[in-house]
């Protein structure tokens, strides 16, 4: 069972913050046998939805780095991000009652939209930076960040829900302290 919820709540998690790191990292660690997707997920490491990840990651991976660039693609994922993670929570408890297929789905897209906004919010703030390296080092940190709890899914599910709550958490703080940031910008421009 802690599997099982590890891998809803690190895999939705990491798909708000890069959809096509998350499937490929998923796709590869299936493929050297460090991790055994489940039936729902097994087509994830066949060879064109492989290829798709990569080419997908690729753009997403300049498309970070270059400010503005990076918003108009957030806003772009704003759909597909908890989408994928609605439906990576499902397809892990694709074996599952239908009643915990749908509430799975309802929590990876929920937690998915949550990790997404922060990042969508925070790239919009350091968009307004002169500089453009904090844009790459968001990025970057993403990168890992769904990387990792890719990995953590597969290693250590006791740790990834930890890891996921703290995560969760403190991604809430930043969208609220942005969104307060963002109204008071409004209110001052008004």
């Amino acid at each position: 069972m802690n599997h099982l919820l590890s891998a809803v709540l690190g895999l939705s998690f990491a798909a708000g913050l890069n959809t096509y790191a998350t499937i490929l990292a998923l796709a590869v660690l299936d493929r050297v046998g460090m991790l055994d997707l489940p039936p729902g997920l097994a087509v994830l490491s066949s060879t064109p939805v492989m290829v798709a990840a990569i080419v997908l990651y690729i753009i997403e991976f300049v498309a970070d780095k270059i400010p503005f660039v990076d918003s108009m693609w957030d806003a772009l994922h704003t759909v597909i991000r908890p989408a994928a993670g609605a439906l990576l929570a499902y397809g892990t408890v694709a074996h599952a009652d239908p009643q915990w297929q749908v509430v799975a789905a309802l929590a990876g897209g929920g937690l998915a939209l949550t990790s997404h906004a922060a990042k969508a919010s925070t790239r919009a703030a350091a968009n307004l930076s002169p500089e453009p390296f904090s844009n790459w080092i968001l990025s970057i940190t993403e990168d890992v960040i769904s990387f990792g709890l890719v990995w953590l899914v597969s290693a250590h599910p006791l740790i990834t829900i930890g890891v996921v709550s703290v995560l969760a958490a403190a991604f809430a703080c930043i969208i609220w302290k942005l969104s307060t940031f963002t109204r008071r910008v409004f209110r001052r421009v008004a």
